[in-house]
Order: C-alpha cells, then sequence, then structure tokens
C-alpha cells in the first residue's frame, strides 16, 4: 500500500512539474510575442478573455516590451 501512495505522489508530483515548465514557455499576456502570436492564431480560436485581453493591450494600447 505504501508503495502505490508514493507512486501516486511521484507521478502528481511529475504532472505538476511539467505543467509549470510549460507555463514557463507562453510569452506573457500583452506582450509583443503574445500580440504577434494572437495575430496569427485564428479568430474562431480565441477565448473571450483572449480577444478582450488583445483589444486593451494590442489594439487600444501598446504592447508591453
Amino acid at each position: 500500500m505504501r508503495s502505490k501512495s508514493l507512486t501516486r505522489f511521484g507521478g502528481a508530483l511529475l504532472a505538476l512539474g511539467a505543467l509549470g515548465l510549460l507555463a514557463a514557455c507562453a510569452p506573457e499576456v500583452g506582450s509583443k510575442a503574445w500580440c504577434d502570436k494572437m495575430s496569427a492564431k485564428p479568430k474562431g480560436d480565441w477565448t473571450i478573455n483572449e480577444a478582450t485581453d488583445y483589444a486593451k493591450h494590442c489594439v487600444l494600447g501598446t504592447p508591453k516590451s
């Protein structure tokens, strides 16, 4: 039983670590890189939040450096 618990804990820890690494690769919302990425993404695939952030940072305001 104890071995099974450690295996689950290790798997969960590994998954969280992988998620953290993937999140670190995404450009910051509002940055020039993010605006360029969103411009290349099909508009139909945008979420409401992405569209709002795009309008706020890339259309109405200046992108973060």
